[in-house]
């Protein structure tokens, strides 16, 4: 297993600006996250999501609420992501 799903959760986004965008948001707000490039077995669109502790799941989502459009969650635990 490369990575395990019930260690993360992910947040994709509809462009890679929106995603730079949540980074600039988050930094400020000094919430731990990982920029990365979207694996493979989340979705075979091109582009970077971000990586978070399961733990911060509420306070990343009520900090890029009103200023992220967020396409999706992927949520440790609810999906096999990697096998």
């Amino acid at each position: 297993m490369s990575l395990m799903a019930r260690d993360y959760s992910f947040l994709l986004f509809k462009s890679v600006s929106h995603a730079l965008s949540a980074e600039i948001i988050l930094k400020r707000h000094e919430i731990p996250f990982k920029l990365i490039p979207v694996p493979k077995q989340i979705s075979s669109d091109c582009g970077v999501c971000i990586r978070f502790s399961p733990v911060d799941n509420e306070r990343i989502t009520g900090a890029l609420s009103c200023a992220v459009d967020i396409d999706r969650v992927v949520s440790a635990g609810c999906d096999t992501i990697f096998s």
